[in-house]
């Protein structure tokens, strides 16, 4: 038998921390002594791996939002992720690098409109950073659902990632077929679950040689393919010292000749035909009761020793998908003179949401193209409104536990800045919305009686308004 292949696989994401005004993240005295958690989990996690060259081995998704971040303000640790797609293409055929939605949101309880839209923009700017296109993509929090994996597989996408309980039967190799609508189908990998909660948490971490013990033993039962996956911040900043633990065991594996490492790709041509699975949806990897976690009170939650209320994340979701849908009819009727293809400029948006100045540029290609450069102010307003209506949904924001949380509140800021643009616009429409969107918020209880609910959180989310900076928070 040949050797077994193992993939260790990392979710590199973090919430993204932007001021939506000004660009730049505020100072997060929690993140002392840097100046932000940016800083903070790039000088423990990422730069430590790329300097060691840990990206040629590791299987890696990255998120958008971060690459964005990583590209502006550290290019080398940037470069690191790129040159080890490289690398392990050279090696194995295929690289390590898998996509992900452009913003982090919770695809099942997206239309499928927005389903597409995530997922062409998460590829796009795939594509323009690794040059290549995807073959799997990871989704948020797992998140899945039938339509999920339709969405994925009609844009090309090969695989995605699941957890051992989202399947109805895990199969013998850790991949699987779900067979979707239309003839099509996609492959699913399914991660070992004792392994990964192993590292994730720590358990394997502690001694020296009990995570390679652990990985050789897996791979001993005869099976030709094992996979881990877990949070990428879990080497160096969950856990201080795991990066240097992760370059220990694939400096071992390299070494023993035990087991070959490899990346999903690579192990997915390799499998031949694969059987079929069944899903179980909609499931995720971080609520034990499918998705409600992002819309409900289901009980998941950070900190259950606190006395803290969920009862928000329902009316705050509702408020967000009613503003959504009055952004999109204004986006409609504005839209048409100021692009000469409106639908398709958000379509292709992820071809430059990532790139530095790529909305100033977009919008005065289109400006130009319908001979009015004047209304170059009013096509990137357009394109903001866009960006910022999807970017409202992203998942940190319902996952921790207070609505006036850092996440909670970047998500409201993205609202407010979306109504300021299309106040430059249309002032009365944006007047309107905001009216009842204000209103929607109301029903959403805070836990800080200083606040009483998401409206006030909201009220101070949007103080930056006009270009006034918010001030830091203390």
């Amino acid at each position: 038998m040949d050797r077994p292949t193992v993939v260790l696989h990392g979710h590199f994401y973090q919430p993204p921390r932007e001021d939506p005004w000004t660009d730049r993240i505020r100072r997060e005295p929690g993140a002392a002594p840097f100046e932000n958690w940016n800083e903070r989990i790039a000088a423990e996690c990422y730069e430590p791996l790329a300097r060691a060259g840990a990206f040629d081995w590791l299987s890696f998704d990255l998120g958008p939002t971060l690459a964005r971040w990583l590209e502006g303000e550290r290019p080398e640790v940037h470069e690191g992720f790129v040159r080890g797609d490289r690398a392990s293409r050279a090696r194995l055929g295929h690289g390590n690098a898998v996509a992900q939605p452009y913003h982090h949101i919770i695809l099942p309880l997206a239309s499928r409109r927005e389903k597409e839209t995530e997922v062409r923009w998460g590829l796009r700017d795939f594509e323009r950073r690794f040059g290549r296109c995807a073959e799997g993509m990871w989704l948020p929090e797992t998140a899945v659902d039938m339509e999920t994996l339709d969405v994925l597989a009609a844009h090309g996408v090969a695989f995605t990632v699941l957890a051992p309980h989202q399947v109805g039967d895990v199969p013998a190799g850790g991949v699987g077929r779900i067979r979707l609508a239309g003839g099509r189908e996609i492959a699913v990998f399914i991660y070992d679950g004792e392994l990964s909660h192993g590292v994730a948490f720590g358990a394997l971490l502690d001694g020296r040689d009990a995570w390679f013990e652990a990985l050789r033993t897996a791979a001993g039962r005869e099976v030709p393919f094992v996979a881990l996956a877990t949070d990428g911040e879990t080497f160096g900043h969950h856990h201080t010292g795991a990066d240097r633990t992760l370059m220990r065991v694939i400096s071992r594996a390299r070494e023993g000749g035990e087991v070959a490492i490899g990346n999903f790709a690579a192990a997915l041509a390799a499998a031949g035909e694969v059987p079929p699975v069944t899903l179980e949806e909609p499931t995720s990897w971080s609520c034990a009761h499918g998705v409600e976690r992002w819309r409900s009170e289901c009980g998941c939650r950070m900190a259950p020793h606190l006395d803290l209320q969920q009862r928000w994340r329902g009316p705050l979701r509702e408020a967000l998908q009613s503003l959504a849908a009055g952004l999109d009819e204004a986006y409609v009727e504005l839209a048409p003179g100021r692009f000469p293809d409106p639908e398709g400029a958000v379509e292709t948006l992820g071809e430059v949401l990532g790139a530095p100045s790529g909305l100033e540029d977009f919008a005065a290609r289109a400006a130009r193209e319908i001979g009015g450069g004047e209304r170059r102010d009013e096509a990137l307003a357009l394109l903001e409104v866009a960006r910022d209506r999807a970017a409202m949904f992203t998942s940190c924001a319902w996952f921790f536990d207070d609505v006036a949380g850092l996440e909670a509140r970047q998500v409201l800021g993205y609202a407010a800045h979306a109504l300021d643009r299309l106040r430059r616009i249309a002032p009365e429409r944006a007047e309107a919305l905001e009216a009842g969107f204000v209103g929607d918020l109301a029903k959403a209880p805070a836990n800080d009686p200083d606040l009483a609910n998401a409206a006030a959180v909201y009220e101070r989310a949007s103080r930056s308004g006009a270009g006034v900076a918010v001030p830091a928070d203390t």
